[in-house]
């Protein structure tokens, strides 16, 4: 018996193809922005799958929020190293 539910992987390249309108409306310098947020949440998707109280959505919209966070946190350790040293 096979499975009947999508994979994460799935489910985030469907999410993906369904927002492909959307991602040509934008200006090429946003489309590799929003290609880039789609390839941070793909870093998260063992996490994603253990997420069984929200929905699929919401667990990759949080792997891209904390994607961000880690890059904001990083600069600022750069911003602060640059003016300690």
């Amino acid at each position: 018996m096979g499975r009947t539910l999508s994979t994460i992987t799935q489910y985030l390249n469907e999410t993906e193809a369904m927002l492909s309108s959307f991602r040509r409306a934008l200006r090429r310098s946003d489309q590799y922005i929003f290609d880039g947020i789609f390839a941070s949440a793909r870093k998260h998707i063992t996490a994603i799958s253990q997420t069984d109280s929200l929905l699929p959505f919401e667990a990759v919209l949080l792997a891209m929020l904390l994607e961000q966070a880690k890059e904001i946190s990083a600069l600022r350790q750069e911003i602060e190293q640059r003016r300690n040293g």
